[in-house]
């Protein structure tokens, strides 16, 4: 048996026929930016993420980056973010000018540490702080946010892996000022290409949105300010429009199938699963484990034939991008631990628990080795 880490192929199959007509319907219609098809998925990507607005992007990365600039964060400002996550979370800080202040995690869920937020905070006098929902849970948010008003910043959610997550009932995109979703295809509720999307409760702020991602436009050919191009395309818009009303199902197998990891891996020495924060519900964008030999047993798994990956193997403090911001190694250990120890087994909706069990087997016969 080869078992790959994802199969978009698998997701699309039984979709085909209806994307290919969601293809043709922008086709026909010949709106091909912005238009009718990005509204309605505004209006049920908000709907569904219980939130007032949704202001479709081009990426997640320009969410984060529109979203600091519609705040007011500019050069020189200091923003908060975890020294553990994708580049994207700092890269959208340097896009603005702002200076990447990198902060520790919490070991067990992988987010923010928000004890570790209250020093950085009280040290550097952030103007805004990004928690991520890493791997599709949310971070610890009523004590970052309580931080956050400690020190007067705003909170930006990184909801790019955590798609119909909920925290203590409230959706991801909704416990900040504003959350920002990237809708890269492998994500929980992925597009065709990359796209992605803001939400808020603020109107004001989402009209700010409008106007960054089209130019600066408020009124065609007014340029109320120096915008950006970057519109969620109306093709990636259809595509999502049919997927969005699956998400909360896949959600569900992907859930189960971290179950099932859980039930057979739980007693493997030397392994340690997910955990999983008080009332907090996490969607498993990604299954990682912890593993001192780390990369043995990812060795060994591929000689059997299953696919994983690490995310990620540097943190951000020890990435040459961000040498100028002046860390070095040590100065987050927990961040640079989960670099050596996390890795990612396969988890897609369409995985079977056959497929599962292999997995398992393979682990607990490396584990006998």
């Amino acid at each position: 048996m080869r078992v790959s880490l994802v199969d978009l192929r698998a997701q699309h199959a039984p979709l085909r026929h209806e994307l290919l007509n969601a293809l043709a319907r922008v086709l026909d219609a010949g709106a091909f930016i912005q238009g009718p098809e990005v509204q309605a998925f505004e209006d049920e990507f908000a709907a569904y993420c219980e939130a007032a607005c949704a202001v479709g992007v081009a990426s997640g990365t320009d969410a984060l980056a529109l979203a600091l600039r519609a705040l007011g964060i500019r050069p020189g400002d200091t923003v908060a973010v975890p020294a553990f996550t994708f580049a994207a979370t700092a890269e959208a800080v340097c896009h603005t000018g702002a200076r990447p202040i990198f902060v520790d995690i919490d070991p067990h869920t992988f987010t923010l540490d928000p004890a570790a937020l209250r020093r950085a905070a009280h040290s550097h006098g952030i103007r805004a702080v990004i928690p991520v929902h890493l791997y599709g849970q949310p971070a610890a948010m009523d004590d970052l946010v309580a931080v956050a008003k400690e020190v007067g910043a705003v909170v930006i959610e990184d909801a790019a892996q955590a798609h119909g997550a909920r925290y203590r009932g409230r959706r991801a995109g909704t416990l900040g000022v504003c959350g920002c979703f990237s809708f890269y295809p492998t994500k929980n509720l992925g597009a065709l290409g990359d796209a992605g999307a803001i939400t808020t409760d603020d109107a004001g702020l989402a009209a700010r949105l409008r106007a960054l991602r089209d130019h600066g436009q408020g009124g065609k050919y007014q340029h109320a300010c120096v915008g950006f191009n970057s519109r969620l395309d109306a093709m990636q818009a259809a595509a999502l429009r049919l997927k969005l009303p699956h998400l909360d199902r896949w959600n569900g197998r992907r859930q189960a199938l971290a179950a099932a990891y859980r039930d057979a891996l739980h007693d493997v020495a030397g392994i340690s699963m997910p955990a999983t924060g008080p009332d907090r519900d996490h969607v498993f964008h990604l299954f990682v484990i912890r593993c001192r030999n780390r990369d043995g047993l990812r060795r060994a798994l591929e000689t059997d034939g299953i696919a994983t990956a690490v995310h990620y193997p540097i943190p951000l403090h020890l990435q040459p991008a961000f040498a100028d911001v002046g860390y070095c190694s040590g100065d987050f250990p927990e961040a640079e631990a989960a670099a050596r120890e996390v890795l990612a087994l396969p988890l897609y909706p369409e995985l079977s628990d056959e497929a599962v069990a292999f997995v398992c087997d393979r682990i607990r016969n490396w584990e006998r080795t």
